[in-house]
Parts: C-alpha cells; structure tokens; sequence
C-alpha cells in the first residue's frame, strides 16, 4: 500500500495550556495488514476534554499517553483492507484508535457499527462515551427520580445536553449552565431546557437561588470551581452531585481549586461522587439501545459540532473545548 499516514503524537508534556509544540506532526508509509489484522482509513475523530489529563504523567483512570505516541482518541474507521474473519472492507468499526489517517488493527476493543442506522460522528457522541457517560452518570450515579430538580454544568457541551435531555425525558425540571447566550437559548428554546444559566453574565448562585428555589437533588458537575461551589451552596435534603469532569480546572498548572462549600454535603444529608464511564462497559449496550429509542422517537435531539479538515487540524480543534466553542459532541471529520 503506498498512502502515507498522517498522525500527531505527543512530543511534550504541558504545563498548563497546550501549546503547538506539545504535537509532533508525522507521516509513515501506510503497511499491508497481517493474518488476523484489518487496516483502516479514518472517518471521523472524538475530541474530549479528558483528553487534557491523558497528557499528564500522573495517576489516573488510564495511563497517560506517552511521549512519542500517537495521541489517544475514539475514531470511527472505514475498513480498506482486511486479513480479519470479523472485519471486511467497506465496515466501519469504532474504537480508540488515536489521531491518524490510517489504523491497523487486530480487532481488539473494535466494534462495527451501521452506518445506515446513524452518522459515524454519532457513534462517538450520542451513542457513543458521552452519551454512555449521561446515561449511567445521571441514572446509576445520580440515582435520579421523577420530578426531581437536576442543574448540570457545561450544559451545551457532548455530555452536558445529554444529561438535561435525558432529565427531561425522566420528567424533571432541568437547569443549565453554560456560556454565553447563544448556548443557552439553544438549551432552551431547542432542548427543552427549563431554564438556562450565563455563567459569563449572571451570578451563577443567585440565579440557582432563583430557578432552584426548593434545591438541587441531582448537580452533575462537567466544570468544577467556582461553579460547583455555587451549586453546593444549593443542595436539597439528600442531594446527589455527580462528578464527572473539571474542565475549568484542566490547564491550571498549579493545583487544582476544591469545592470549599463541602460542608453541605454534611448539612444536607448529600452526597458527592465521581465516576468513570468504562465501569459500566457491559451495559453500554443496553443503554445505546434505550437512547436510540428516544432519538428515534424525537424525544432528544442530537447536537454535534462536525470540524471538516485533515489529521494535521487535530491540535486547533482540540482547543475549541477549552475556548469553550463547541456546542455538542465535536469531532473532527477528515475529507
């Protein structure tokens, strides 16, 4: 096979906000797939903000990626060539395949989707980690119950329009927290959001004080700081805060702010919990069957930000999270 691969690999390890010389960009020859291998040529590329954290050396869920490898990331691949029983060319296999034009795999940890039945970009959103992280995160973790009040921060972003959507379909009053007012009238006036919040223009507490005038049972936490201060300071009687990401906190190179309002969670009979979504792995499944029901029946909608470029545009569309750009699940389609 004579295409070259693009790929972009770790070359340093930031300090605060990525910067370009994090990235080393790479072509390599394109090989033949051996007995028990497929190769594939990417489609569609996840860009996620946990992605910050997997380039710290520190002790987390995952390792972190490590200097000189490709970065790590979910792509939906379409099969080219293929030395595999299960994968034939023309399938289009999902899986973390990381930031590159061309995979080869063995098959481990890739699953086929259909891409007849739903957009390869949605196979890494809604139906892919952020919507499996909505899901369990608010159902399991969240413990949710009809009619509860739930507000979730970075509410316009992949997990967070899930989570209010899924909320709504429970029968529970919503309330978002987002930036700016052109996400939060789209949480509003196209998601079905009760309320929405402008962290940027509204003080965030006085606003809970006022859309969440009996408490908060469910707070799921996408930012941390500040926010999740506000939120704690808010809790209804046995409250549940999910914790599932700090993205205001991920390019801090100094340590990391806590929630000093904690003491709620004493006052209130709350409790606060983190999560990871690969827990729940043999029960994505169910869940990717239940949500696409409730698309199918229009009771969500899915909202993507789809970046057209090549695999060299990986780095500038990473930071659109950081900037706070995207509403929905980005990813980044390769043409």
């Amino acid at each position: 096979m004579s295409a070259m691969n693009r790929q972009i690999l770790l070359a340093a390890r930031p300090e605060g906000a990525i910067e370009p010389d994090t990235w080393e960009h790479r072509s390599v020859p394109v090989e033949k797939p051996g007995p028990g291998s497929f190769v594939g040529r990417t489609r569609v590329i996840s860009l996620d903000p946990a992605m910050r954290g997997w380039l710290d050396d520190r002790p987390s869920y995952l390792p972190p990626v490590r200097i000189g490898e490709v970065m790590r990331a979910a792509s939906v691949v379409e099969v080219i060539d293929s030395e595999h029983p299960d994968f034939r060319p023309g399938d289009h296999v999902v899986g973390v395949f990381g930031a590159q034009e061309y995979v080869i795999s063995d098959g481990a940890g890739a699953t086929k989707v259909d891409t007849s039945l739903a957009s390869p970009s949605t196979y890494l959103g809604a139906l892919g980690i952020p919507g499996m992280t909505a899901y369990f995160g608010l159902l399991d973790v969240g413990a949710l119950q009809d009619g509860e009040t739930v507000v979730v921060s970075g509410a316009a972003g992949a997990v967070g329009t899930m989570v209010g959507q899924i909320a709504k379909v429970k029968g529970c009053r919503v309330v978002g927290i987002a930036g700016g007012p052109d996400k939060c009238a789209l949480l509003t006036d196209e998601l079905g959001f009760d309320a929405a919040i402008d962290y940027r223009a509204d003080d965030v507490e006085q606003a809970l004080r006022t859309l969440a005038p009996n408490g908060i049972d469910v707070y799921f936490d996408n930012v941390g700081g500040d926010i999740l201060d506000a939120a704690l300071r808010r809790l209804a009687m046995r409250a549940r805060v999910v914790i599932c990401g700090a993205i205001s906190q991920y390019n801090d190179p100094t340590r990391v702010k806590g929630p000093s309002n904690y003491m709620s969670l004493l006052v209130r009979r709350a409790r606060m919990e983190g999560f990871v979504v690969f827990d729940y792995a043999d029960r994505y499944a169910q869940a990717a069957e239940e949500i696409a029901g409730w698309i199918g029946a229009g009771r969500i909608k899915i909202k993507e930000h789809v970046v057209e470029g090549s695999v060299d545009d990986f780095p500038d569309t990473l930071q659109m999270l950081f900037r706070g750009e995207n509403v929905g699940k980005l990813v980044l389609q390769l043409v």
